[in-house]
């Protein structure tokens, strides 16, 4: 006998941050072009996507390319194949459950535990979202010469669009985190031609060397660009907003609609995977060739690109990438933190309260640093906030691969033992050289 599937929580909708949108038709019954179900399930994955390239992912990339030229590409590409995983494992879990990763903690623990879990992940969130104040605010500066105080304070504004795309619905939300990706992947595709890297030594990058393990400044390095990579907060996201979509009925509707959402990860994470790389191909062209291996820091970088490749464009382009990927990821806290509050603990408040609340946790630390430390205290800030991310990590990837992994929530779409181990696998390895990480940052 099949075991039953759990259905969502009756005591509000599946899908929280979408109350003034609609289910999307591209996969209702009735669709009858394959085609037209697949561009119906689009969306939900770049939601999550532009997350993996905002300021922190920035910042290891950079320093990676600068120190180490191209060695440390295939990093990169091992971090992304295991965000991969991991949110194809949510888009499973709102799929088939037909509760969030939130909603089904909360079922399954007790109130204190879920309470802890809650505060948990609002400090991640705050976390996250203060490093895409942080970028923008750079971005900002570099841009148009603005104080980074005054750029922190200004970042407030976004509250009012990220309002407004809301009441519009889902689909002008994603159209917008799609069209700001589509800026920092052709921004970026730009200065990597003006860098003009060494394609046959990228290839070589792509291949894992032993020195990676044996190079303490390179291990460490690797460390934080696997470590910048996944959010956890993105996991509680994706199993929301994926229910935005409506599968067909039955269990061939449920296995058409997980193969359509896997299509939009992998597509949506593999176009965040070329971005991140091509930060770090940029950065290996641009400041490892010329003698800049030490490059410290976001405003270093934008000051010697435009030098470096011989074209003044290569700065302002630098900087637009950074304004736009900071804005991107501050969209998918905003939305996972009403996620995350109205799963664990039922509080429902108005989007404007919400938003308003987590921008503020971010800004007034980043406003008072940049008053008493300047720049100096910004890029400390910084790596405190991915800091706060990592020690998140487990909470999230823990219950997420335990509950995909359970016939009596996920029936006869339960992983398979192959998806289970490989899912614990990458969890041991994210979680190792993130606490890693933590113990080199503190010491």
């Amino acid at each position: 006998m099949t075991p039953p599937v759990l259905t969502p929580s009756v005591d509000r909708p599946a899908m929280p941050v979408a109350d003034s949108g609609h289910r999307d038709g591209g996969a209702e019954q009735g669709a009858t072009s394959w085609w037209r179900r697949l561009f119906g399930f689009i969306g939900p994955g770049y939601l999550v996507a532009v997350g993996y390239m905002d300021p922190g992912n920035w910042a290891t990339d950079l320093a990676g390319g600068a120190a180490y030229g191209y060695a440390l590409l295939w990093v990169i590409g091992l971090s992304s194949g295991m965000a991969m995983l991991l949110q194809i494992l949510a888009a499973r879990l709102g799929i088939v459950a037909g509760a969030d990763l939130a909603q089904l903690c909360r079922r399954h623990a007790g109130p204190r535990s879920c309470i802890a879990q809650w505060l948990l992940c609002e400090l991640a969130i705050c976390a996250c979202d203060l490093a895409e104040v942080i970028g923008t605010a750079v971005a900002l500066k570099l841009l148009f010469g603005m104080p980074l105080s005054a750029g922190v304070l200004l970042t407030v504004l976004d509250v009012l669009l990220i309002l407004w795309l809301q009441q519009r619905g889902m689909r002008y939300l994603e159209a917008f985190v799609v069209s700001l990706m589509g800026i920092v992947f052709l921004c970026f595709g730009i200065n990597l031609v003006l860098a003009q890297p060494d394609w046959q030594a990228v290839a070589a990058g792509l291949v894992p060397t032993a020195r990676t393990v044996t190079d303490p400044g390179m291990l460490y390095l690797a460390i934080g660009i696997v470590g910048a990579t996944v959010m956890p907060h993105n996991l509680y996201l994706h199993s929301s907003i994926v229910q935005t979509r409506r599968p067909g009925a039955g269990d061939a509707g449920r296995r058409s609609a997980i193969g359509f959402a896997t299509a939009d990860v992998v597509v949506a994470l593999a176009l965040a995977l070329l971005v991140n790389g091509a930060i770090l191909v940029t950065a290996a062209a641009v400041f490892h060739t010329s003698g800049h291996q030490d490059m410290a820091n976001l405003e270093d970088a934008y000051r010697l690109i435009g030098p470096l490749t011989g074209s003044a464009l290569a700065g302002v382009l630098f900087a637009l990438a950074l304004l736009a990927a900071g804005q991107g990821s501050s969209i998918t806290a905003t939305l996972a933190g009403q996620v995350v509050m109205e799963g664990f603990v039922r509080l429902r408040v108005p989007a404007w309260q919400r938003r308003l609340a987590t921008r503020a946790l971010a800004v007034v630390p980043a406003f008072l640093v940049t008053l008493l430390c300047g720049d100096e205290g910004i890029g400390r800030l910084l790596l405190l906030s991915q800091v706060i991310l990592s020690l998140q990590l487990p909470f999230a990837m823990f219950p997420l691969i335990r509950f995909t992994a359970d016939p009596r929530i996920m029936g006869r779409f339960a992983n398979p033992r192959w998806m289970t181990l490989l899912a614990w696998a990458a969890m041991a390895t994210i979680v190792a050289l993130n606490a890693v990480l933590i113990v080199k940052a503190l010491s």
